[in-house]
């Protein structure tokens, strides 16, 4: 029979993975419970934008401008320790996610089920995003303000 050794393979979550899971049950305590005293979403959403690596930090606030802009009513957050953008029911329709935070070659613009992007039997709901410029901007504009219509 084979020694156990300390180090053990898991074919499970990656340890990026596993640390965004232990952001969102961090972001969920700190939301409190019935009546509590809710986190301040938009202070944890500027922190987490502020650890980001550079290229990722200039993305994030791009989009965090836009966003806000085009669709003010929805509340700044974090989700899973990414910067969201949730409806009055709490439901994320927005998010970011840096390139940093599953070592990947990209960053995405991602909109969840709540959106409504709706295009028929099958429509995209995530978007790569390298560098911003006024195209990429309108783009943006263009699926925030489609999403919460």
């Amino acid at each position: 029979m084979p020694a156990k050794t300390a180090k053990t393979r898991s074919d499970g979550f990656s340890a990026e993975e596993r640390a965004a899971m232990k952001e969102r049950a961090e972001e969920l305590r700190a939301e409190g419970k019935k009546g509590a005293k809710k986190a301040d979403g938009l202070q944890t959403l500027l922190d987490r934008i502020a650890e980001m690596a550079p290229e990722d930090r200039a993305l994030a606030e791009r989009v965090h401008v836009t966003v806000t802009a085009t669709a003010p009513d929805l509340s700044p957050k974090t989700w899973y320790g990414m910067p969201a953008y949730a409806d009055e029911d709490g439901k994320v329709v927005v998010f970011y996610q840096d390139s940093g935070k599953f070592n990947y070659r990209y960053s995405t613009l991602g909109f969840q089920d709540s959106a409504n992007l709706d295009d028929g039997d099958m429509w995209p709901v995530s978007f790569a995003l390298k560098k911003w410029s006024p195209t990429v901007e309108k783009k943006v504009v263009k699926l925030v303000k489609a999403a919460i219509s």
